[in-house]
């Protein structure tokens, strides 16, 4: 195989390298995207809003005890209710959050050990002072509503992310055919071309 063959052969053989290593780097880089976009609906938003209902329904459990001035509920369901709650907080604390989930989770955590006082004096003043306790509660239900509503937006967000991978993959792959298309249009010309020598002179010098 002469030189220039050889040339020939190594120049499309590298383009075709480089093409296929290029758009896998692409394509990994979107379907990453895609993946931790999925994973972050399931685990941070899914997960993190299960457990604002799990603490919803324990709130709400207080809240009606309280109105109800069901004593019982006070003297034997609550430290297994606050421990219940202390589980799905800890739970929700592994879930990763935007900096306004931050900021409220935070103050959903300090009213919750507010709450745990109030509820302590509560019992231990036979049951009175109620109104400190019942505004408290509800402070706690509209820390519950924002959270709930962050893991909604975040949600949307997340999967507007995961259809602009998508649709970028779509797009890529478009791209890659008609690439594909060129390059090999290109390949056989470099391949196939062969230009003539150029033909000596017969033409005696004068």
């Amino acid at each position: 195989m002469k030189f220039y063959n050889k040339i020939k052969w190594i120049l499309g053989i590298t383009m075709i390298f480089v093409l296929v290593i290029t758009t896998n780097l692409i394509d990994r880089n979107n379907f990453i995207r895609v993946k931790e976009s999925v994973v972050n609906i399931y685990e941070d938003r899914l997960v993190a809003n299960h457990l604002i209902y799990n603490i919803s329904e324990s709130i709400y459990d207080k809240k009606v005890s309280l109105l109800d001035n069901d004593t019982v509920f006070y003297l034997k369901n609550l430290k297994a209710n606050n421990e219940k709650i202390q589980k799905d907080i800890e739970s929700f604390e592994q879930t990763k959050l935007t900096i306004k989930e931050a900021e409220i989770f935070d103050e959903l955590k300090n009213n919750l050990k507010k709450l745990k006082i109030l509820e302590e004096k509560y019992v231990l003043q036979n049951f009175t002072e109620d109104q400190k306790l019942l505004k408290l509660l509800n402070e706690i239900n509209d820390n519950l509503d924002d959270l709930s509503k962050i893991q909604l937006d975040e949600g949307s967000r997340q999967m507007d992310i995961s259809k602009q991978a998508i649709q970028t993959v779509e797009l890529f792959t478009q791209l890659e055919i008609y690439f594909l298309i060129g390059l090999a249009i290109l390949i056989q010309i470099i391949i196939l071309y062969n230009p003539k020598p150029k033909e000596k002179s017969n033409n005696p010098t004068k």
